[in-house]
C-alpha cells in the first residue's frame, strides 16, 4: 500500500496583532534576516516588523520585491540575502512574494518564515513555488524540500486589505475540495509524493463548507471598513491554512491547470490568481458533469461574492477561438495537474468546457 503523507507548516499562528510577536518566532531560527516585501507593504507593516525584530535583537534588511516570482527575481533575493549574511528569509505580502521568498530559502538551505498581509492565495503554508517568466506567464512548479518553518497571520492587517483580495483567496480556496476529491478518486499522488490522508480531505471539505457558510458575510464585513468579525477570521483560516494543507496534501486538477492556461492571455494579468482559478472551477464542474443543482449553488456563491463567472469578467472581452484553444492546450500540457482528472481530458474537451462555463456564468447572473 502506498504511503499517505500530510504536509503542513512547522507552526501556524493567526490573530490580531500577531506581528507584534514576530521576534519570538524568528529568534530561535536565525541571527540575521532578509525580509522580502513590497514597497506598499513596507508602508503598511514595515514599522511592526522593525519593532518585532528589533525587540529580539535581530538585524534585518528589507528586500523590495520586483513584482513577479521569476527565476531572475529569486536569484536577486538570494544575492541580496547572501551579501547581507542572512540565515533566515521572511516573506511578507501576497502569493508571489511568498513563493519567491520560499524559493530563495530553498536554494540557500535556510529557514523561511511567512507573514501574509492578505488572504488572497493558499501559498503561505505550502512547500511549493509557482515560477513565472519575467513577463508573468506560468512557467513551472518548483517543489521545495520542506514547508515554511512558521506562518504568522496578523488578521488585523489582513482585514484592512481590499475585500477583492480576500474574495480572490476564496476563489483559490473554493477549488481545494473540488480538486482534492477528484485527486482522491483518481488515487493520484499529492504534491509531496504520497497519497492523501483522510484528515487532509476532511480539512479540504471544511475549507469548502466555511466559504459557503461565511464567505459573503466576510466580504460584506470588509466592505464595511475592514471589520474583523468571526466570519472574517474563519475565512482567513480557510483561505490560508485549510486550503494550503488541502491542496498540497490531496492534489490539484483541472481548475488550477485552466488558471495556468489563462496566464498566456495578456488581458487576464490584471486579474488575481484566485479569480482565474475560480473560473477554472466552473470549467472543471462542466467537465465532471456536476448535477445542475450543485453546479448552480456553487456558481451563485461565486457571483454573490464577486468572483468572475464569465470570460468578460476575466478581462477577455473578445474570446476568439484561437486564443481560447491556446488556453486549453496549455491547461493540458504534460506535467500539469489536468492529468489528475478521473477521466482523461483533451484540449478539445477543455475548450468546449470553457465556452459552456462562460454561458453558464452569464445565464446565472
Amino acid at each position: 500500500m502506498a504511503e499517505k503523507i500530510l504536509a503542513a507548516p512547522g507552526r501556524y499562528i493567526q490573530g490580531p496583532g500577531a506581528l507584534e510577536h514576530l521576534g519570538k518566532y524568528v529568534a530561535p531560527l536565525g541571527k540575521k534576516a532578509t525580509v522580502v516585501i513590497s514597497k506598499n507593504n513596507i508602508g503598511r507593516v514595515g514599522d511592526a516588523i522593525k519593532d518585532g525584530l528589533d525587540g529580539a535583537d535581530i538585524p534585518f534588511e528589507f528586500f523590495e520585491f520586483g513584482g513577479v516570482c521569476s527565476a531572475n527575481e529569486i536569484n536577486r533575493i538570494q544575492a541580496s540575502a547572501k551579501a547581507f549574511g542572512s540565515d533566515i528569509i521572511l516573506a511578507v505580502g501576497g502569493g508571489k512574494i511568498i513563493d519567491a521568498g520560499k524559493a530563495a530559502g530553498f536554494y540557500m538551505n535556510i529557514p523561511v518564515g511567512v507573514c501574509p498581509t492578505i488572504a488572497g492565495t493558499d501559498a503561505p503554508c505550502s512547500a511549493l513555488t509557482v515560477v513565472y517568466t519575467d513577463e508573468d506567464v506560468f512557467e513551472s512548479y518548483l517543489f521545495l524540500r520542506s514547508n515554511p518553518t512558521f506562518v504568522l497571520v496578523d488578521t488585523a492587517v489582513v482585514a484592512k486589505a481590499p475585500s477583492r483580495l480576500l474574495v480572490s483567496g476564496m476563489g483559490d480556496a473554493l477549488a481545494t475540495y473540488l480538486e482534492a476529491k477528484t485527486c482522491v478518486a483518481k488515487n493520484a499522488d499529492n504534491f509531496v509524493g504520497g497519497k492523501s490522508t483522510a484528515s487532509a480531505l476532511v480539512l479540504a471539505k471544511l475549507c469548502f463548507d466555511t466559504l459557503i457558510a461565511d464567505g459573503l458575510k466576510a466580504k460584506l464585513a470588509l466592505d464595511a471598513g475592514g471589520a474583523l468579525t468571526p466570519a472574517v477570521d474563519r475565512v482567513i483560516e480557510a483561505n490560508t491554512l485549510l486550503s494550503g494543507i488541502g491542496f498540497e496534501s490531496c492534489g490539484l486538477a483541472c481548475a488550477h491547470a485552466v488558471h495556468n492556461g489563462f496566464t498566456a492571455i495578456q488581458e487576464t494579468h490584471s486579474r488575481y490568481h484566485g479569480e482565474k482559478v475560480s473560473f477554472g472551477v466552473m470549467v472543471q464542474m462542466v467537465l465532471e458533469d456536476y448535477p445542475t443543482e450543485e453546479l448552480e449553488r456553487i456558481v451563485r456563491f461565486q457571483h454573490s461574492v464577486g468572483l468572475p463567472t464569465t470570460l468578460a469578467e476575466l478581462g477577455i472581452s473578445d474570446p476568439d477561438e484561437k486564443r481560447l484553444r491556446e488556453v486549453a492546450a496549455i491547461a493540458c500540457a504534460d506535467g500539469d495537474t489536468m492529468a489528475n482528472m478521473v477521466v482523461p481530458v483533451t484540449a478539445e474537451d477543455v475548450y468546449n468546457a470553457i465556452l459552456a462555463a462562460d454561458k453558464l456564468g452569464a445565464s446565472i447572473k
